[in-house]
């Protein structure tokens, strides 16, 4: 009888056991910072994924934003080196390579340095969860980028205040080894309607606009993807036919490739490339963009 008894309240235990394991959620995970250079922040365990083939493009074949890319590599350079850095917006019109400069900036100044200068993104909508990943970075000895590409705030989205509150570090400040990239085709990150209702609905309009377009003040540099012209645009296939060795006649090629911005209704560097893809699979020319 008494061992009956032992046995169901051994069976009870387990399941209260098991009960709040799951409660609990899953436990974190061991996070090694040796196992790549470019990791996806997960927040559910708070995981830093390694990715071991980023998808970037070589900085020497990103044509046409010339004085952005300047600009964002010394800021890189500086914090890489341990001095003062700002947080950078980019932003502006689309497929002009905002995340691909990010991306290939990163990875030119950590083979020039040789400093453990580690590249996180963070999903816009793990945005909330900053501050727990801002907890973990700053025990690392490691310099670190956080990334956020396409980053944008809808009306009754909330989570821009995570952002503001990560951006200026709240009472302990940003940790010393932690700057922050972020992408956006919205130069204040928010939908101009959302900022006109703001304006017509609240008793004080300024105030209201004021609390939303102060997110994008707290990055230091803001540097702006303009439209592409048809000469950077052109400038932007030669240099990849240079660097594949495309041997198609260049005027030939320059005539493709404006027709095929036309069909798409636009000129910049994403569809520039999408043209080069073409070519080369025309060509059977095998393509590789880190190199």
């Amino acid at each position: 009888m008494a061992e009956d008894l032992n046995t169901v309240i051994l069976t009870e235990l387990r399941r209260l056991a098991d009960a709040v394991e799951r409660l609990a959620g899953p436990a974190p995970a061991v996070n090694d910072w040796d196992a790549a250079d470019c990791f996806v922040w997960s927040p559910v365990r708070s995981h830093l994924q390694p990715v071991s083939r980023p998808n970037r493009v070589a900085l020497k074949l990103i044509r046409g934003v010339d004085r952005v890319r300047d600009i964002l590599h010394e800021n890189t350079v500086r914090f890489a080196d341990g001095f003062p850095a700002n947080n950078v917006l980019l932003w502006g019109a689309r497929g002009m390579g905002k995340s691909s400069l990010v991306k290939a900036v990163h990875e030119d100044v950590r083979r020039e340095s040789g400093v453990s200068l580690k590249l996180v993104e963070v999903h816009r909508e793990d945005i909330a969860s900053l501050p727990t990943l801002l907890d973990l970075l700053k025990n690392t000895p490691h310099r670190v980028i956080v990334f956020c590409d396409d980053l944008s705030f809808d009306h009754d989205d909330t989570a821009y205040k995570s952002l503001k509150a990560a951006l200026d570090g709240g009472i302990e400040g940003r940790p010393e080894n932690v700057l922050f990239y972020a992408t956006s085709n919205r130069r204040h990150l928010l939908p101009r309607n959302m900022m006109e209702n703001e304006q017509s609905t609240a008793i004080n309009p300024s105030e209201a606009v004021e609390e939303k377009v102060s997110l994008s003040d707290r990055f230091g540099l803001w540097l702006g993807f303009h439209k592409c012209s048809q000469e950077d645009y052109l400038t932007m296939i030669d240099g990849y036919a240079d660097h594949f060795k495309l041997t198609l006649d260049r005027e030939k090629m320059h005539a493709e490739a404006l027709e095929w911005a036309t069909t798409r209704g636009a000129r910049s560097g994403r569809v520039a490339w999408q043209y080069v893809q073409d070519l080369a699979g025309r060509m059977r020319i095998a393509l590789d963009r880190a190199g």
